[in-house]
């Protein structure tokens, strides 16, 4: 049985090109060599431009040679394999990641456990300036003004005020002896704000800077107060005190004074850069005394992000006068910051309007504090009722 073969004709001329056989291979060869190349998926580097030069391909080898021209200088490199450069590539990127990371992280606050609260705003922000070794300063200001677990959590909700003792770690990587005190202390009360600093003397400064960047960070105050740990404290003044200065979005709040530049060594609180105060006999510019401070949001928001390149002198209250004194702001010397005696206290609790600090000037706070803090506070405190009934 026969088949026949059918034909189709077209309506339209078709040129027929012929092709020799060597020509036909030729392009095959080609063409397969450009699908294995051009399918590869070999990465470019970062800010590089990366030209293939066609001219050096080897279809029988496994090499490709790759012209990286760096856009930052004319030199060229060559790589003999595509995998080196994806290798390259790699140990490119994650250095770049790493940089990142480390920015990132740098910026963020260390206490974790802590978090602003979303749309919470607080009248202030009190914290008080503590060391490892003040354990019986901070129990006695538990029993005296500083408030308890309960009463603490109340203030916050209530009239939005947060109080906490502050404090940094160790020099030693981990946790040693020194910190572990801390935390068990912390587990037991809840009450710290932990820095992330070095504790040491010659370090207030340095926290100082540290505890204004965290604080804001953590909570959106009208104002931000500083507290020494040997300093007797009556809340409802200071809120009431501050409350008279929410108008102001800049304001400076203490007790102000402007002694001499000490220029010997034997002084305890000897300032090592006097030079930059002019010549012997000077005085320091007036700022607030360093048992006891507040300022506004707006020049705390200014010390957190200006922290790098703000300077910090020996003496922790002569730094932040350093940093407020050239801005457009209102310095309040404000008396009731600063009662230097139980009979002044006294005086101020009979007439009305109660001392907000007290404290002994020749100690820079309560001279043996640990003990005569509950008498001081029996004859200075404010009236327990006066913080819930204030309104502001």
């Amino acid at each position: 049985m026969s088949h026949k073969k059918k034909s189709i004709r077209f309506n339209f001329p078709v040129k027929i090109v012929s092709i020799s056989r060597q020509w036909a291979f030729f392009i095959w060869v080609i063409s397969f060599c450009a699908g294995m190349f051009f399918g590869s998926k070999m990465k470019m580097l970062p800010d590089a431009k990366v030209t293939i030069g066609l001219s050096n391909l080897d279809c029988h080898s496994s090499k490709t040679i790759v012209h990286i021209n760096s856009m930052n200088n004319s030199k060229s490199t060559h790589v003999s394999t595509s995998d080196k450069v994806i290798a390259l590539n790699n140990r490119i990127i994650p250095n770049v990641d790493m940089e990142l990371k480390g920015q990132f992280n740098e910026s963020r606050s260390k206490n974790d456990e802590l978090k602003k609260a979303s749309g919470k705003k607080y009248l202030m922000v009190i914290g008080i300036n503590t060391a490892f070794s003040s354990k019986l300063r901070r129990e006695s200001l538990r029993e005296t003004w500083f408030p308890d677990g309960e009463k603490r959590r109340k203030l916050e909700g209530e009239k939005g005020i947060i109080a906490r003792f502050v404090i940094g770690h160790s020099s030693t990587s981990g946790e040693d002896v020194l910190d572990k005190a801390i935390r068990e202390e912390d587990e037991k009360y809840g009450d710290f704000l932990k820095l992330d600093h070095v504790e040491g003397y010659h370090g207030l400064s340095a926290k100082t800077k540290s505890y204004f960047s965290t604080v804001v960070d953590l909570w959106d105050a009208d104002f931000y107060v500083k507290i020494d740990d040997d300093v007797h404290v009556n809340i409802g003044a200071l809120a009431n005190t501050l409350a008279l200065h929410l108008d102001h979005p800049r304001v400076y709040i203490g007790c102000m004074k402007s002694g001499p530049v000490l220029f010997s060594k034997e002084e305890k609180y000897h300032e090592p850069e006097f030079w930059k105060f002019g010549g012997e006999g000077n005085q320091y510019f007036r700022h607030a005394t360093g048992q006891i401070y507040a300022i506004s949001k707006e020049l705390a928001v200014y010390i957190a992000k200006n922290k790098g390149v703000l300077h910090e002198y020996a003496n922790e209250d002569v730094t932040l006068g350093s940093w407020l004194i050239g801005l457009e702001l209102k310095h309040v010397h404000e008396r009731r910051f600063c009662c230097s005696s139980v009979v002044e206290c006294e005086l101020r609790a009979i007439i009305g309007g109660h001392c907000v600090a007290t404290f002994d000037w020749g100690c820079s706070g309560i001279c043996d504090s640990t003990k005569r803090i509950k008498g001081i506070h029996q004859r200075c405190a404010e009236d327990g009722n006066l913080i819930w009934s204030s309104s502001y």
